[in-house]
């Protein structure tokens, strides 16, 4: 069948058209020079999709990583923190946990990755998020701002180093449990003990602080190894052991303890 010449000139203009606006190919031509229709143009739009954005990635930190991490234990792929940096155990457990779902290994959480986290796991606690600590100090007590004072928020299970309303440190701290309950109150550091060890318990209390009856301000193993998963028996523990060490060393007896909610 002959291709009337304005057929031809329309055809030829909408396929220049089209190399120029998206780079496809000019139609192939026949025997007779003349081309060949129907002709197929390939769009950006009809090209699928191979990679996923990630949303999270080896390097990055924040709220987000550190809900990432709590679910990631849920599901015992991850065991240390959550600590709100995406760094090389976090890809690992994530690199697992794709592997073991028949998902692309890449140790990048994409859109995919994420969906079946959320759908095996629950919507984690506070202290799930900061079962290793880390988390923001509550305002100071009334009673913390004159002076040298520890002050201790059992609400955000924090502990402040002030003098004069000035805060120079701030580190996680654990309580006593239901049944051994840390005192509330204003006391004051009556007796330091560098490598105390519980007359009452038996167990070592370094860089301990009295300043209640039996209970102390002190660095805690357990607490360092297993966070927030259990508690004292009324003393305040610290997991950050060069924190306590500088704390021992700055605090003098007489120094006032608040302890509040």
């Amino acid at each position: 069948m002959r291709i009337p010449g304005s057929t031809v000139a329309l055809f030829a203009s909408a396929a220049a058209l089209a190399v120029a606006l998206g780079g496809c190919k000019p139609p192939p031509q026949g025997a007779d020079g003349k081309p060949q229709y129907p002709v197929h143009f390939d769009t950006p739009s009809a090209r699928p999709h191979t990679t996923s954005r990630a949303l999270f990635s080896r390097g990055d930190s924040g709220t987000g990583v550190r809900e990432l991490q709590a679910r990631l234990r849920q599901v015992r792929w991850l065991n240390d923190g959550p600590t709100g940096e995406y760094d090389d155990l976090t890809e690992q457990a994530v690199s697992g946990f794709q592997g073991k779902r028949g998902l692309p290994r890449t140790g990048r959480v994409d859109n995919a990755t994420w969906q079946r986290l959320l759908a095996m796991t629950h919507r984690p606690s506070q202290w799930e998020l900061y079962l290793m600590g880390g988390q923001p100090a509550a305002a100071p007590d009334p009673r913390c701002l004159t002076g040298r004072v520890l002050c201790v928020s059992k609400t955000s299970r924090t502990l402040r180093w002030m003098i004069d309303g000035r805060t120079l440190t701030t580190v996680s701290v654990r309580f006593g449990s239901q049944y051994t309950p840390t005192r509330e109150g204003v006391f004051s550091i009556y007796w330091k003990s560098r490598h105390h060890v519980s007359t009452l318990y038996d167990s070592p209390m370094p860089y301990a602080m009295f300043f209640s009856g039996g209970q102390a301000i002190h660095y805690s193993y357990d607490f360092a190894a297993h966070g927030y998963a259990g508690g004292s028996h009324g003393c305040v523990n610290v997991r950050d052991e060069g924190a306590i060490a500088s704390l021992f060393a700055q605090v003098r007896n007489g120094d006032r303890v608040v302890v509040y909610r």
